[in-house]
């Protein structure tokens, strides 16, 4: 059974820091690449940070420079570290590989003061 299971969010103040993890477990970690995506309230579900199966990355424009996506595959874990964060950075963050259908239940992260 493929599973996604996102942690680490929660509350930061602007200009703060967080690092997500996303446990992949029911496929061959390796082979895939993998995606971070978010859903602001009333938004539809971007897609923030990609990694290929051969670690290339890339960012959507508005978190180029604040968030570093990156992976373990001994350990079948995606990150996602958030730097410089800004209150429109507030969302459920969600790892995904884009090419299956399985979603995690995403973890929430609230940027306000």
């Amino acid at each position: 059974q493929v599973q996604f299971v996102e942690s680490g969010g929660g509350l930061v103040q602007p200009g703060g820091s967080l690092r997500l993890s996303c446990a992949a477990s029911g496929i061959i970690f390796s082979r895939y690449g993998m995606g971070w995506y978010r859903q602001a309230p009333g938004k539809q579900r971007e897609l923030v940070a990609a990694i290929t199966s051969g670690g290339s990355t890339n960012y959507e424009d508005s978190v180029k420079g604040r968030f570093t996506i990156s992976r373990d595959n001994a350990k079948k874990l995606v990150y996602l570290q958030m730097n410089s964060l800004k209150p429109e950075d507030t969302a459920v963050y969600y790892c995904k590989a884009p090419s299956l259908a399985y979603w995690g239940q995403g973890t929430q992260v609230t940027v306000s003061s």
